[in-house]
């Protein structure tokens, strides 16, 4: 077993592995690689996160002079995704066989010396080279937020939109630009990222992240906000109102109380509060919140470059 906690095939007895994965002591992660069984929890995404995160280490660990990359990359930087990636993306010097595998997306790219660095045991693209490949080679949903998180983790994206304009090929540069323009620190889930670019793909004026508003009964803390136009709007989850899912001392009812009476207060002052769920879907989240703002430009400023967004893998 490596730091990683991977266990290389060729490094090791194959009698002992093919007994230790019969008895559940162990589970494949790839092709030559295991690890040891875990058993599997509450949260769904998490285990897939962590077996996601696996395969990318386990790669790393096969791979010679490779440089894991792209949404493989935000993964081990510990980004937020919109869906993990299905294929394992690294940067390699040489082209692959005919028998390669068919879970690795390798890339032949330049990397600088300070495009590359090492996550735990992985090598990896540097945080901003990682969001400028994200933003030049996803749907600009999944780019953003990477982005958004990025920007929140402090990351240089500046250096990112350099990498973007010093590329040769132009293709997606236009589109790229624009997300890190769009990309916000205030964003604090995926789905925060996506009412957001709901919003900004319809041409409706751009909104504060995390906008503050105090009440007597505590502040008022809102995932959009438009101060000018008195609104503004909660992407809600099922965590916050799930008892002890944010601690053991989370109360759900409470925050569910304390929530409404200022919400009552806000409205009392004439503000607007709109609560969107993903359930609601795109057409119906843009509505209820459209209906409050100005009404968008007959032609939206980047019909091209922002396309609708797509479903996360699993929902409909």
């Amino acid at each position: 077993m490596n730091e990683t906690g991977i266990i290389l095939a060729r490094h090791h007895d194959r009698e002992a592995l093919r007994r230790a994965l019969r008895d559940e002591r162990m589970e494949k992660i790839r092709r030559g690689a295991y690890r040891g069984k875990r058993p599997a929890s509450a949260d769904r995404y998490r285990d897939a996160t962590e077996r996601a995160t696996a395969r990318v280490l386990a790669v790393s660990s096969q791979l010679r002079g490779a440089v894991v990359s792209h949404e493989s990359a935000a993964l081990l930087h510990g980004l937020r995704l919109w869906q993990l990636p299905e294929h394992v993306h690294v940067v390699q010097a040489y082209r692959a066989s005919s028998a390669s595998a068919r879970d690795i997306a390798r890339h032949r790219l330049t990397l600088g010396e300070h495009e590359r660095t090492v996550v735990g045991a992985a090598s990896v693209t540097s945080l901003a080279r990682t969001v400028a490949d994200c933003c030049l080679s996803l749907h600009p949903l999944l780019a953003l937020v990477i982005a958004d998180h990025a920007r929140a983790l402090g990351a240089d994206l500046a250096a990112a939109r350099e990498s973007v304009v010093g590329r040769r090929d132009p293709r997606g540069r236009r589109r790229a630009l624009l997300v890190l323009a769009m990309a916000d620190a205030g964003a604090e889930s995926a789905w925060e990222s996506w009412l957001r670019y709901l919003v900004l793909r319809a041409g409706l004026p751009r909104p504060m992240t995390q906008l503050r508003v105090p009440t007597p009964h505590g502040e008022f803390r809102a995932d959009l906000g438009w101060e000018q136009f008195r609104l503004l709007a909660e992407f809600d989850g099922r965590v916050k109102y799930t008892q002890g899912a944010l601690g053991p001392r989370h109360d759900a009812g409470r925050t569910l109380f304390d929530e409404k009476r200022r919400e009552d207060y806000l409205r009392d002052q004439r503000w607007t509060v709109v609560r969107v769920t993903a359930s609601d879907g795109p057409a119906t989240a843009l509505a209820r919140i459209g209906r409050h703002l100005p009404p968008p430009p007959d032609e939206p400023p980047h019909p091209r470059d922002l396309p609708p967004p797509p479903l996360p893998r699993g929902w409909r």
